[in-house]
């Protein structure tokens, strides 16, 4: 064991120093992105790939704010950029790894590149936005109201879709740093948006909100991103979430309700007690609003001597007491990365066709 932690300490000393002539040393001068064969920047050499195009004002999505852990700021490396990293491949597939595809946060901007980023991200836009209310929806989840104070218009978005939030420079942080949190409120209402931000234990930016983050603050948005947003279908809907995974699953039901959507839906919510259920008294009413819709919470660690009368158990267990009633449902499943898979695998198992399956894993 002290042999490895002696090599784990020398490899990160050298990785370390590695970093700093990187960053001290090396100077790359300016290097030019030409990006879809149309669009030539000019950049300062040095920096990995997401933050010099973030600098331009081209925002790829990152959930992780550019850690590597979270695989969603991929886009296409035509020439340039270097060999694949040990840290990008387990989040590359064969197939993306010959066709250039890389992580731009692992990407270093050390001379010219070739690149090819979806023109949607391209429009992506940066928000200046001002903290209208902060609230408590449970013990470790907080629900955060901006207002859009610019541009003037808002913002346009589907329902389900997410966007990164930016905190300021604190005792916590080297600098400004940014997370992805998804929409909750619905997108008929563009002048102001609603996030729920659980704490993370040492998160960096939930607990700059969770501890500092004040009504009146401004606060940099950019966004939207994702492809987990309703769609239409004549279908029934089935919603899984758990924890802050209820956001966009509010999304999409706020949207239902203002569109007068009469699809029947069944949400299932997976937390651990009475106390970790939120927005009760909103869903219990769009079971009123929407008389297609039924609301299903489940606890896992509910102690049997409770007054809980509802659900026990994990999501996946109230998958198997119903799937009967929602084989045919288009289905949305949104919480931590294990929950996420553990329901794609169960319908795998029941030929539940990928099609019909949407997303989003929370990291």
């Amino acid at each position: 064991m002290i042999s490895i932690l002696i090599i784990s300490g020398i490899s990160a000393f050298l990785a370390l120093l590695i970093e700093l002539a990187y960053s001290f040393i090396a100077n790359y001068g300016e290097c030019h992105l030409m990006i879809n064969q149309k669009k030539d920047l000019t950049v300062k050499g040095g920096s990995p790939l997401l933050f010099s195009l973030q600098e331009e004002g081209i925002f790829i999505p990152s959930a992780c704010g550019g850690k590597g852990t979270c695989a969603y700021c991929k886009v296409k490396v035509i020439q340039g950029g270097g060999p694949v990293l040990p840290t990008e491949t387990p989040y590359l597939s064969e197939d993306e790894i010959r066709d250039g595809v890389r992580l731009s946060c692992q990407v270093k901007v050390r001379n010219d590149l070739v690149l090819e980023i979806p023109e949607e991200l391209l429009l992506i836009q940066e928000y200046k936005t001002r903290v209208e209310t902060v609230s408590d929806l449970t013990s470790t989840i907080k629900g955060i109201v901006l207002e859009i104070i610019q541009p003037d218009d808002g913002i346009f978005f589907k329902p389900g879709q997410y966007i990164q939030f930016e905190i300021p420079k604190y005792k916590r942080s080297k600098g400004p740093e940014y997370r992805a949190f998804s929409v909750a409120s619905s997108p008929r209402e563009n002048k102001k948006i609603e996030l729920y931000i659980g704490l993370v234990e040492k998160g960096v930016v939930s607990t700059y909100v969770h501890e500092y983050l004040r009504q009146g603050d401004e606060i940099v948005i950019r966004g939207p991103f994702g492809d987990f947003y309703y769609r239409e279908s004549n279908r029934d809907i089935l919603m899984i979430a758990t924890g802050t995974g209820l956001a966009p699953i509010m999304s999409l039901l706020r949207y239902m309700r203002a569109e007068k959507i009469q699809r029947k839906a069944t949400l299932f919510f997976g937390t651990r007690t009475q106390k970790d259920l939120y927005c009760v008294d909103e869903l219990r009413s769009l079971e009123k609003e929407l008389p297609a819709f039924k609301y299903i919470p489940t606890l896992t660690r509910e102690l049997e001597v409770s007054s809980w009368k509802g659900e026990r158990g994990r999501v996946t267990v109230l998958l198997e007491k119903y799937f009967s009633e929602i084989a045919e449902c288009d289905v949305y499943i949104c919480g931590n990365t294990n929950m996420v898979e553990s329901c794609q695998e169960f319908f795998k198992q029941k030929n539940i066709p990928e099609d019909r399956i949407y997303f989003d894993k929370f990291t």
